[in-house]
């Protein structure tokens, strides 16, 4: 019996081939989910589930030992209407981080500008700048933090002895706000070695026209720096502004969990604490931290918003 020839019939057998291919080239995708869904039953199991279900128990009354009873938006109601403490820690909050993120903003550039020059001990400065944010959140740090700032701590002391009477910063409500936000602006390590990396993606040439022209140290700076570093700059906002909206660690210690004199250091993530774990009303405690995160959104965005006018790639603005 005759075989048919491709000539004779007027086939061809493309997917034999792909099949070929694929196998030659070693190709399996079952292999890449095998790999993938560790990450992904982690994002599951440990993210994504337990947020939904956050959002369930925020319009709910559970107290962490009898059954989730729904309530509605009682919590949400509750919170703008009845919680007066809720307000305090907003303000709080929002107090730290306008204070505390500009200023660590430029603290870490003026650094970073400062180390950019090529200097012999150029190496151990940068580990000695980025070594507190390194031990910025370690429980010894904060305690540190307290005894130097608490009243007859080391700040008191020294501030005696020159005939000035303080009685300790973070037993005054108007200035233990500003110990934290004084922690918060020393562990500026991790935006000052972005900073860092972006100034050297500066070209050199433009400084050096700019000074055949007669430039001046602010003029380069003001006209070449920040915009070529203003992606960077948005980048180190959005991350500071985020990182200082959930700041817990240092209020929890230096305040003693309490949230300071008048609840001057009340932060919102303490709040959320307290009415969590010391009050045991999770679903009110939920609601608090959605809240935290739709915030957080919001501010991003408009961030992101404002952006177009001063964050510039390339030489355009984006």
């Amino acid at each position: 019996m005759a075989v048919p020839t491709l000539e004779r019939t007027g086939r061809t057998t493309p997917a034999p081939a792909r099949r070929r291919g694929r196998r030659e080239s070693g190709e399996r995708p079952g292999i890449a989910y095998l790999f993938l869904s560790p990450w992904v039953a982690g994002a599951v199991l440990l993210t994504v589930g337990p947020m939904l279900y956050s959002l369930y128990l925020s319009f709910t009354d559970y107290d962490l030992f009898t059954t989730p009873r729904w309530v509605g938006l009682d919590n949400y109601t509750r919170l703008f209407t009845e919680d007066t403490h809720f307000l305090n820690a907003v303000w709080a909050t929002v107090k730290f981080v306008v204070l505390s993120v500009p200023i660590q903003l430029v603290a870490a550039l003026a650094v970073a500008m400062l180390l950019d020059r090529s200097s012999r001990a150029q190496g151990l400065y940068r580990s000695a700048f980025y070594a507190p944010s390194l031990l910025g959140t370690r429980v010894a740090l904060a305690l540190v933090w307290r005894a130097t700032f608490d009243r007859d701590g080391t700040f008191d002391q020294v501030m005696s002895a020159v005939g000035i009477r303080t009685d300790g910063w973070l037993t005054q409500p108007g200035t233990a706000l500003l110990a934290l936000v004084a922690l918060g602006v020393w562990q500026f390590g991790a935006p000052m070695v972005i900073f860092l990396a972006g100034l050297r993606q500066i070209p050199q040439e433009l400084y050096d026209a700019a000074a055949v022209d007669g430039a001046g140290w602010w003029r380069r700076f003001w006209s070449i720096t920040v915009p070529m570093l203003s992606p960077v700059i948005l980048f180190n906002l959005v991350l500071d502004t985020i990182r200082a909206f959930q700041v817990f660690n240092a209020a929890f210690i230096v305040s003693g969990g309490t949230g300071g004199p008048q609840y001057s250091t009340l932060f919102y993530t303490l709040y959320l604490w307290q009415k969590g774990f010391l009050e045991f009303k999770m679903g009110y405690a939920s609601a608090m931290a959605w809240l935290l995160l739709l915030g957080i959104a919001l501010i991003t965005t408009l961030i992101f918003r404002t952006a177009r006018s001063w964050v510039h790639y390339g030489g355009e603005e984006s």
